[in-house]
């Protein structure tokens, strides 16, 4: 049974290892996750329905869009981050290009998400 509660362990590590979207909590972390390639920012609330309802799509397309960094930032822990970047509505995203925003989304619309994320990487 202990080789059992063993692979359980390590199973749920490795889900977790894997998760494909990645929760700042820091600007400076934040800063950093966008500085790559591509970066997709869904920025959300714990309390906002819509957010939870896209969040699962989101860790699917992450996986569909490798070269792009999926980046949660919860706007009730980041506010001076959330205010600086004028985020209004949750959910928002933002999607950037070596640092710099090149479009947006407002709202949990998973087709106007996917468009914006294939124009990304074009």
């Amino acid at each position: 049974s202990s080789r059992v509660l063993w692979t359980l362990a390590v199973t749920q590590f490795a889900q977790r290892r894997n998760k494909m979207v990645k929760q700042v909590h820091s600007e400076a972390e934040f800063n950093e996750s966008i500085a790559g390639e591509y970066a997709l920012v869904d920025f959300y609330a714990t309390w906002c329905g819509p957010c939870k309802m896209i969040a699962p799509k989101l860790e699917a397309m992450a996986k569909e869009f490798p070269s792009v960094s999926f980046v949660k930032v919860d706007v009730d822990e980041l506010e001076e981050l959330s205010a600086k970047l004028n985020i209004s509505a949750m959910p928002t995203f933002y999607l950037y290009k070596k640092g710099t925003k090149v479009n947006e989304v407002v709202g949990a619309s998973e087709p106007a998400i996917r468009a914006a994320l294939a124009t990304l990487t074009k």
